[in-house]
């Protein structure tokens, strides 16, 4: 792990993991740095973790990550290339584009732009392949019990990156689901009725399944989908459980 100073005090922790080659973290607390130096805003973290896959199979096995502490705001990007130098290239360009959004949704009039704003969908980190029976939950995360507009909760989602978020809608009161749509742009789902609708969003009509936690992993597993937004059977709250990078489970619930 290596230490930089940043003009504004921020320490800069980078993280390497497999064969990241020797001159890797220095290219990347550039790249990062050039971003940082443009901010007006105090950045009072910053963490780098670059990823280096052993499976030559793969054809995107460097990935990287950062995420960027704003003024008490965390900014995140997340990529996967060929080589190592062409993920930071990437993960600068979207951290840019992650950070023009958080200045974007504090303009009074703002719409969800989707893969348009910096990144083709081709470069999201690939899924690790593992058999059914080897996989484990490995990660269980609870989201604030503050409640969201879907607009708000877009921007949750595109600052930090995500591909999903689960949030309790402010209107409704209901446990619902902001995602990135296949074919871009993004859709949304709620345990409860069909939403009113919302510029820049696609509103489902399906149903979301009334599961327990082990029928959830049977139809994560069937359907091979990213993740299952379910109502879970004993306590009556949306979940989402999810495949990780590393072939693994992670289960996101709402806070108690």
């Amino acid at each position: 792990m290596n230490r930089l100073q940043t003009r504004r005090d921020a320490e800069v922790l980078v993280e390497t993991r497999g064969e990241v080659s020797a001159g890797a973290p220095d290219y990347a607390r550039v790249k990062i740095a050039a971003v940082l130096d443009r901010l007006e805003e105090p950045v009072l973290a910053v963490r780098v973790r670059l990823v280096q896959e052993p499976n030559h199979a793969v054809a995107r096995p460097s990935m990287a990550q950062v995420t960027v502490d704003v003024n008490g705001r965390p900014v995140r990007a997340h990529v996967a290339a060929a080589t190592m130098r062409e993920a930071i290239d990437l993960l600068q360009d979207r951290l840019v584009s992650r950070i023009a959004r958080l200045r974007h949704h504090r303009r009074p009039a703002r719409t969800p732009l989707g893969w348009a704003d910096g990144l083709d969908p081709e470069h999201r980190p690939q899924r690790r392949h593992r058999a059914p029976e080897d996989r484990r939950l490995v990660r269980h995360r609870s989201y604030s019990g503050a409640r969201l507009g879907a607009l708000d909760a877009v921007f949750e989602l595109e600052a930090m990156d995500y591909d999903f978020q689960l949030f309790t809608d402010a209107g409704t009161g209901c446990d619902s689901l902001v995602y990135r749509g296949a074919a871009g742009g993004y859709r949304l789902a709620s345990t409860g009725p069909v939403p009113s609708p919302v510029p820049g969003l696609v509103a489902s009509r399906l149903t979301v399944p009334c599961l327990t936690a082990a029928q959830a992993r049977a139809r994560l597993d069937l359907t091979g989908l990213p993740f299952v937004f379910y109502t879970d059977a004993a306590t009556g709250r949306g979940n989402v459980l999810y495949h990780r990078y590393d072939g693994h489970y992670g289960l996101i619930t709402p806070a108690a």
